[in-house]
């Protein structure tokens, strides 16, 4: 039997170990909720309005991804007609003419074809194209449906990152009013489902931190251990931010980063926990009674999620190399259509890491923060303010001109600010090893410095889009130290607020003056050029 004065010293015990361990939530649950949800609203709106506009395939990687997913609509895998339309003239073509089968003058008697990107984002751009058929609404679907979700979500971790409402809305504008983001969410490719799968990863590796303390709280609390400290076991977030990193290397494959990056990120936060909750051995506990089940979290578990992925191509039998055990003498059904699948991304892998073909819009990693070469999705010259093939631009023209263009632009308030609060999260973290800083930065490492040894590899700005989150919470992480904290004096917070709002409404403006290349709206040519801020070399032209 436990005496009362023992019982009354335990709590106590855990209520100042809880205290150190995990920083109060705000008690704002339903408001905070019904404000990240209104900010999520105002960007949907933005992404949803105009979204088959332009009505056509654009003259990027859209061409690609809205055939493949409609190639799996009706042959399970991406197919290869014997006769292939001209992409993406002869496409644009038959659309605007009101085909809604692309494919509509091909041959069916052709073959799976070889493809250089996992399954999983041309899977979602189908349920768009099964919804509302082969159009450019229906493409386009589902990026807008997790570009307006990504909003929603950075809301919410900036809020649990930072302990404030405020900032966590103040993170959901941003990502609002970022101009790529903001265009990868309208146009039917891969790169906006892996930022969002990576950014649900980091969400429930955050929920997982917070959840690992109370648990430790308790459990040391409670009852005494070694100095290596409890056991907690597999843990249900963890086990959630490996499916969420399944996923994303199911879309593209260098979303791998990331599942390291995460997993060194979570063993620093349990070596840290330990060490705050004062087991002396918090090493050797981080490694022996947490560690191990990383595995599981992020080997097994997202290896299981990815082959899941491939579940097409493994049951069908007519995709591209999907005969090659069989042909190669492995004839056990099973053990066949997984070599089959080694070897296809043997093949697939070699391709993406020496491609190096010059393209017009490529880039380098160290130009992406300061946007010297967008990618222009889509440009059309037309003779009047009225777009559609009856007024395009003839040959040696040299009449009054509009433009409509689609420019994968990010805000320059946003993209241009980062490389100051990046640089300042890097030496806040030195000097103060700021755990939220250090996350940051883990996510902004782990999806950008992988692409600097490839000097040779073509690579393009908009790849910069998997870590623009961490971006926008570096500069969440700057704000509110701008602003203050609640214990500041009232001037200081006024001050600090000023800054901020101006800040935040710079941005606004930005977007609003670039909304016209973002949109693909027609607009004189004249004011088309004005917007060419950058025009070294080709620039942003």
């Amino acid at each position: 039997m436990v005496a009362a004065g023992d019982a009354v010293d335990d709590a106590g015990r855990l209520a100042v170990l809880r205290a150190w361990l995990v920083a109060a939530m705000p008690d704002d649950r339903l408001a905070s909720w019904a404000w990240a949800l209104l900010v999520t609203a105002f960007g949907a709106f933005l992404r949803f309005d105009r979204l088959a506009v332009p009505r056509t395939i654009n003259n990027f990687d859209e061409t690609y991804y809205a055939k493949d997913a409609w190639s799996i609509l009706q042959h399970g895998v991406e197919w290869c007609p014997v006769t292939k339309p001209k992409v993406p003239d002869y496409a644009n073509q038959l659309i605007q003419a009101g085909h809604t089968n692309i494919f509509a003058t091909c041959d069916y008697g052709g073959h799976g074809e070889w493809v250089v990107q996992p399954e999983m984002g041309k899977l979602l751009i189908a349920v768009g194209e099964w919804l509302f058929g082969l159009n450019s609404f229906g493409w386009r679907f589902s990026s807008a449906v997790f570009g307006s979700l990504a909003i929603l979500l950075i809301c919410r971790i900036a809020r649990r990152l930072t302990r404030s409402t405020l900032l966590g809305c103040v993170a959901g504008l941003l990502m609002s009013l970022d101009g790529l983001e903001f265009v990868l969410s309208r146009t039917g490719i891969l790169d906006i489902f892996l930022m969002f799968f990576v950014l649900a990863a980091f969400g429930c590796m955050l929920i997982d931190r917070d959840w690992s303390r109370e648990r430790l709280a308790v459990l040391v609390a409670s009852r005494p251990f070694d100095e290596a400290g409890p056991q907690l076991g597999i843990r249900k977030w963890r086990v959630l931010a490996g499916v969420f990193i399944g996923l994303a290397i199911a879309t593209k494959w260098d979303a791998i980063w990331y599942l390291i990056g995460f997993a060194i990120l979570g063993t620093a936060w349990d070596v840290g926990a330990r060490r705050a909750a004062g087991l002396r051995h918090f090493m050797e506990g981080a490694f022996t009674r947490d560690a191990v089940w990383l595995p599981v979290s992020f080997l097994v578990i997202p290896f299981v999620v990815y082959l899941a992925s491939w579940s097409n191509w493994l049951i069908t039998s007519t995709g591209y190399y999907r005969d090659y055990g069989q042909t190669h003498g492995v004839t056990t059904p099973v053990i066949s259509a997984l070599y089959s699948l080694y070897e296809y991304h043997l093949q697939a892998i070699h391709f993406g890491l020496h491609l190096s073909t010059r393209h017009p819009y490529q880039s380098q990693p160290w130009d992406w923060l300061v946007m010297t070469r967008p990618v222009a999705y889509f440009y059309q010259c037309y003779t009047g303010p009225v777009g559609g093939p009856s007024h395009y631009c003839p040959s040696g023209y040299s009449g009054p001109e509009w433009s409509q263009e689609v420019l994968s632009l990010g805000n320059p308030a946003i993209w241009w600010g980062s490389i100051l609060a990046l640089m300042f999260c890097l030496g806040w973290w030195l000097l103060h090893r700021d755990w939220r800083a250090g996350a940051v930065l883990c996510g902004i490492t782990a999806g950008w410095l992988p692409w600097f040894p490839l000097v040779s590899r073509t690579k393009f700005y908009y790849y910069a889009l998997e870590f623009e989150p961490f971006l926008i919470l570096a500069l969440t992480l700057c704000l509110g130290l701008i602003i203050g904290q609640v214990s500041a004096s009232i001037l200081r917070r006024s001050v600090g607020a000023g800054v901020a709002g101006a800040y935040l409404l710079t941005v606004l403006l930005m977007f609003y003056y670039f909304y016209p290349i973002y949109a693909g709206k027609v607009i004189p040519y004249s004011d088309w050029l004005s917007h060419m801020w950058y025009r070294v070399g080709k620039g942003w032209i």
